[in-house]
Parts: structure tokens; sequence; C-alpha cells
């Protein structure tokens, strides 16, 4: 049996799996992250490195170690209610509601935004997002081989303009790192506001969502015994996530160094193309529209096709897949009309939820083993993260809207007495009290049958 892959196996899996994650927002939180951060830099991009990069290939891993076939099947462990809520969530979450939606409105912002004349941007954004969203529809019924010519295509002239202008700005600096300040929780935890900004990327998600399709690949060149498939995984997810991890640090870097000519921008779209037009001027810019924009069309086909399967599977008999592609299009096209900024804001008291969720179950997917898959312990770190997933849900809503609720008082009461809640880990705390409960009902049980 086949326990390794080949090194041009390798950098297969490892294109793919930085096709698979590196979307909008993997340009656009780092840029914004590097105004913020200025000289603690470093320390933020670390932890962003962490849930960007780090938790991202392990999700991908404990597929392969569960042996599961697809996130349905791996967050069946806890239950199958539990399974269907989080899937459900899970893929809304990376497809229609948030992400799909983001592809269209960073198109829009780092590219034809900047270009057209001033006035009227929102007749703008409807139009190029109807635009945009057509042809996603069109891909997404009919997607052919379109998808892997623009890949092949795509990603190496779409690197190829992000390394000039990286070249360009940090050989150009217009300040020096250590001369910015950084601003607010980016002078006090850097390291932990980077590892909360890393949620935004969504690739912790992604990596639930489309790992099985990597676990599948490594499967079908051969390898099978699950242990060599994450290993395998791990491996092969090294190269690309290395990739990643440069791009990461190369634009983070040039977002602190920007703010030498720019204060920090609405958001990281914008602050791209401030850097772009400042360092390449107007033909620089229209190139990295058309780039990001095909890159992002592309990420949005894929995420359409593959929410409208997962769909398609879960409510058989409910609708057709084209129009469930029907669906999720109508759906991204209206959100994306609310602008990058709004997405951005309303996205983070979602993933602040799902998120702590999405580490446990990688977690115990990966160490299982150790307690025989027993439901119990995922049952009960389940339900204890919920509790503090759900704390970080209502801590990170609007302020508008905690005054309203008259939410605001007490939340400031529970940041300063909560363990860990000051720096949006408090989760972590009932995760690791219903870790030790189920572990210890495990052995209990165990002891008591032997």
């Amino acid at each position: 049996m086949k326990q390794k892959l080949t090194f041009r196996e390798y950098v297969y899996v490892a294109s793919m799996l930085f096709g698979l994650f590196f979307g909008a927002g993997n340009l656009i939180f780092p840029v914004h992250m590097g105004q913020l951060a200025g000289s603690n830099t470093w320390s933020a991009i670390i932890g962003f490195l962490v849930t960007g990069v780090g938790l991202p290939l392990l999700a991908v891993a404990s597929l392969g170690v569960s042996r599961s076939n697809g996130l349905y099947d791996l967050a069946s462990k806890v239950s199958k209610p539990y399974s269907m809520f989080f899937t459900c969530a899970l893929y809304l979450t990376s497809g229609p509601f948030f992400a799909i939606p983001r592809c269209a409105t960073t198109s829009f912002t780092v590219g034809l935004e900047q270009i057209l004349p001033q006035g009227h941007a929102r007749l703008y954004l409807f139009l190029f997002t109807l635009v945009f969203f057509l042809l996603a529809l069109l891909f997404s019924l009919y997607p052919g081989n379109i998808l892997t010519w623009v890949g092949k295509i795509l990603n190496p002239c779409f690197l190829v303009f992000l390394g000039i202008l990286v070249i360009v700005a940090i050989l150009n600096p217009s300040a020096s790192i250590s001369s910015v300040s950084p601003t607010g929780d980016y002078a006090t935890q850097p390291f932990f506001a980077g590892f909360l900004d890393g949620y935004n990327t969504m690739d912790i998600l992604a990596g639930l969502a489309f790992g099985i399709i990597v676990v599948r690949v490594i499967q079908g060149l051969g390898v099978e015994d699950s242990d060599a498939v994450a290993i395998n995984t791990v491996k092969a997810g090294v190269f690309g996530c290395l990739l990643m991890g440069v791009i990461y640090l190369a634009v983070t870097v040039i977002g602190t160094q920007s703010r030498g000519l720019f204060e920090v921008s609405e958001n990281g779209g914008i602050a791209l193309a401030q850097i772009s037009q400042h360092y390449l001027g107007g033909v620089g810019l229209f190139i990295l529209a058309a780039t990001v924009t095909l890159a992002c069309l592309k990420t949005a086909v894929g995420l359409i096709t593959s929410c409208s399967e997962t769909f398609f599977d879960l409510f058989p008999g409910v609708m057709s897949y084209r129009s469930w592609a029907f669906l999720f299009t109508g759906i991204s096209f209206l959100f994306s009309n609310l602008g990058l900024s709004s997405i951005i804001a309303y996205s983070v008291p979602v993933l602040m939820f799902l998120y702590p969720l999405a580490i446990s179950l990688i977690f115990l997917a990966l160490f299982d083993r150790f307690w025989g898959h027993d439901r119990v312990v995922y049952t009960w770190v389940t339900v204890l993260t919920l509790v503090g997933a759900f704390y970080d849900f209502v801590r990170s809503l609007p302020a508008w809207l905690l005054t309203t609720c008259h939410l605001d008082g007490i939340l400031k009461v529970l940041k300063e007495t909560l363990p860990l809640a000051k720096l949006g880990l408090f989760w972590l705390c009932p995760a690791a009290i219903g870790f030790i409960i189920g572990l210890t009902i495990h052995f209990l049980r165990g002891k008591k049958t032997a």
C-alpha cells in the first residue's frame, strides 16, 4: 500500500490547497492589520498565521484522520441534529451570506471603484455586482473547463503582479515599521488581536467545508491508510501554507509601511487600492482590478457550486441543484450591495460564534482515538463551547444594538470578570471544562464496564 506522495504529487496537492484557501479575504485583512498593528506588526502576524494558516491545515487533516466523509459526517460525532445545524450554518457563512458577497464587493472596492468617476458609487456597485453574479451563475450552471483554464492562467498572473507590487513597495517604504504607532487592541495585545483577525479569512470554515476534496485527491493518488492520508495532507499543505504565509507577511508589511502615506483605511480593499495606485499608477490599478475580479469570480463560482451541491444532498427532493444555485446567487447579490465594510462588520459576530465550534471539533477529531471516539466527550465539549461562543457572538454585536438592548453594561462587567474574556478567548474555559467532564464520564464508564 502506498504510504507517501511523490514530490510532483505534493506540489499538485499544495497548489490545489492554495487555490482553495486563497480568496478575497486573504489579501484585504492582512494589509489592514498591518496598518493597525504598526510597530507591533510581528506579534500580530504570528497570531494571524495561527488562525489563518495553521488551523485551516489542521481542519483538512482532521477529516483525513477521522475518516469522515465530509463535514456533516464529522459533526455527526456530536449528534445528527447538531450536525445539520452546524453544516448549514458553516456553508451559509462561507457561502451566500458572507464569503460570496465579499468576493464581489472586494473586486469592486479594490479595482473599479478607484477607476470610475466619483459619485454614484451605489449605482456602480449595483451594476458591477449584477454582471459579476450573472457570470458566476452562468459558470456555476455550466462550469465545463472554464474554472480549470482560469485557475491555471489566473493564479500565476495574479502572483506575478502581487510580487511586483510587494517588491516595489518594500524596496521603497514610506515609513519604517518601528515608527508607526499601533492602534486599538493591536497596541495592548497584538498577538491575540491578530489571532482573532485571522477569523476573517474564514479559512478554518473553508478547511472543514472543502477539506474532503483534498483528502479524496490524496486517496485517489493511492494513499488510503488514514494516518498516511493525514501525514501526506500536512506535508503537502505545508508547501501551500508556506506560500500563503509568505504572502500574508509581505502584504502585512506593505500595509504597515503605507502609514507613511495614508491614514488607516476603512477596510483592506481600499488600502490595497491606494498602495497599488501610489506605486504603479493607473495601469497597475487596472491590472489589479482585473486580476482580483477574475480571482474572486472563480472563488464565487466554486462556493456557489459547493453550497448548492451540499444543500441538494442535505435536503433531497426539496429543490434541484440549479434552483439552489439560483437562490444562493440571488442572496449573494443582495448582500453584496451592502458594501464591503458592512459585510465585514456584520460577519464578525457570526465568525466569533462559529470559530470556537469549528476549532473544538477539529481538535476532538484529531485526538479522539485516545478516548475511543466516545460521543460523550464530543457532546460535553460542544455544549459548553456553545455557551462560550454565544457570549463571544453577543459581545461582537454592533455597539448601537448592544446599547439598544441594554447589554453593554453587563457585557463590560463580564469582560472584566470572565477568564480570557479580555482576549476574546473566553470560550476556551468552558471548552476545557467540557473536555474534563467528558473524559471523566468516559473513564468512569469504562471502569464500571470492566
